[in-house]
């Protein structure tokens, strides 16, 4: 992104900013969050995944500013929920990089539904963050 990291990495310690970020067709809603994320903090938020009402916690695992975040998931839909966001100065502007590691539960038919829908939207998802990001800090 042509913007300074610092600029960058302040976007993303800001909760509200998550609903930028997010598709419509999720209906994502922040419930409950602080002002600015910290270590430790909290997140309650809900969404819809094919019209199935899903609520969420994550918990801010690591935080070192300006430099890289985590957030994993306390509950939710997911058996195992660790997204990193790091970020670096890089010709002028940043680099920013999304790490997800991602398990869901159910066994087979949580199998079933990675490679029929999950899969699929979670890189929708992203494909959609990539856009928003050069939409709200263009060249």
């Amino acid at each position: 992104m042509p913007a300074p990291l610092e600029k960058v990495f302040s976007f993303f310690s800001r909760p509200e900013n998550l609903q930028k970020l997010t598709p419509p067709w999720l209906d994502f809603r922040i419930l409950e969050a602080p002002l600015e994320l910290t270590a430790g903090a909290l997140i309650r938020y809900r969404l819809r995944w094919h019209f199935l009402p899903i609520h969420w916690s994550t918990e801010i695992a690591d935080w070192s500013p300006p430099h890289k975040f985590a957030d994993r998931a306390v509950s939710g839909p997911y058996a195992l929920w660790n997204h990193e966001h790091s970020f670096e100065s890089h010709q002028g502007g940043t680099t920013m990089h999304d790490r997800v590691a991602y398990a869901l539960p159910l066994g087979p038919c949580g199998s079933l539904a990675h490679r029929l829908w999950v899969k699929r939207d979670i890189a929708r998802i992203f494909d959609y963050r990539t856009d928003k990001m050069r939409e709200l800090f263009p060249a």
